[in-house]
């Protein structure tokens, strides 16, 4: 439990320290709300689910590079 509280605190720390990570979780916000626009129609079509498998994707590459920069804080806080 208590990882996951400093994990918390890196996260809040780097949301307003750390330009490049503020502006990944931004895009990362953004692509959650359009993937549960699509997610919330009644009909959803093809397209859509293509749209949705793309904003995933992209979701997800960005969430990797956010636990990249903080695996790399985590790091240099333990050295």
């Amino acid at each position: 439990m208590e990882n996951h509280t400093q994990d918390e605190e890196l996260k809040a720390h780097l949301l307003t320290a750390n330009e490049q990570f503020r502006s990944l979780a931004e895009q990362h916000a953004q692509l959650k709300k359009k993937i549960e626009e699509i997610e919330s129609k009644p009909h959803v079509t093809e397209g859509d689910e293509l749209e949705e498998q793309r904003l995933k994707k992209l979701k997800l590459r960005i969430k990797d590079q956010m636990n990249e920069i903080l695996a790399q804080h985590r790091h240099a806080n333990v050295g």
